[in-house]
């Protein structure tokens, strides 16, 4: 299964400190920050509604992110995976052609192996998807993509759930805070199938499934959440922003 938007928000409260003869304060800590993710999007406005641009993702099957370059400011077609914190460089040999669908293999190397990652996207940069894998050690990866617009950053964030069922796994999201949604998905912690899920992001910075539940609650690149699953099981979700 696929992974749309993940996201997933630390947040934090500073204890109360009492001293005698002293006033009791209390100050909230600083919303977790990404250091290292972009600011604004990275993709230019002139491949907006084209096969070029920028397209990013969160993995599961471990956990990870992946960036798809597709001539967006240059003459190269690239990818960058990291997948459990190693750093993948990926290139595609195959020419873009105007007004055509785009559909290519990305290959490189991952653990001293050769791996390799079929990107395929529409004419206009529609139905983004990851058509097949092969990378050792990773037999049941699953990718969910998305295209980045200059007026709508993609964020992925890279999280884990509990459940009183009890069950622990992957929950990654990804989301555009001006477009107003997410995708995200789940992997129970030695599985092999994947869970997907949707909804919006409210102005409030929740996250509503399609169900209409608030799974979780943005703060800074980071998101916590906590909610039932229908099934009388507690889901707590914590995550941060990785891309």
């Amino acid at each position: 299964m696929r992974i749309k938007n993940v996201l997933i928000i630390l947040f934090g409260f500073a204890i109360l400190a009492i001293a005698p003869g002293c006033k009791k304060s209390s100050t909230a800590t600083t919303p977790y920050k990404c250091a290292t993710c972009n600011a604004t999007p990275q993709a230019l406005a002139a491949n907006n509604i084209i096969s070029k641009g920028i397209y990013k993702g969160v993995v599961i099957g471990s956990t990870g992110t992946i960036i798809f370059d597709v001539l967006n400011n240059g003459t190269t077609i690239t990818a960058v995976m990291v997948i459990d914190g190693v750093s993948v460089n990926l290139v595609s040999n195959v020419t873009w052609t105007a007004g055509q669908p785009y559909n290519a293999p990305f290959t490189g190397t991952f653990n001293g192996s050769p791996i390799s990652i079929t990107f395929s996207v529409g004419v206009t940069g529609n139905v983004p998807t990851v058509t097949a894998s092969n990378i050792p050690g990773h037999p049941n990866m699953s990718f969910t993509v998305a295209k980045e617009l200059s007026t709508s950053m993609i964020e992925c964030f890279e999280g884990v759930y509990h459940t009183t069922r009890p069950e622990d796994g992957t929950f990654n999201i990804i989301l555009s805070r001006t477009a107003g949604q997410y995708g995200a998905a789940g992997r129970a912690n030695g599985g092999t199938s994947t869970s997907p899920s949707s909804g919006t992001v409210l102005s409030d910075n929740t996250l509503k499934d399609s169900n209409g539940t608030i799974i979780g609650t943005l703060a800074g690149d980071g998101i916590t959440g906590t909610f039932s699953d229908g099934g009388g099981n507690t889901v707590t979700i914590t995550g941060h922003r990785t891309l």
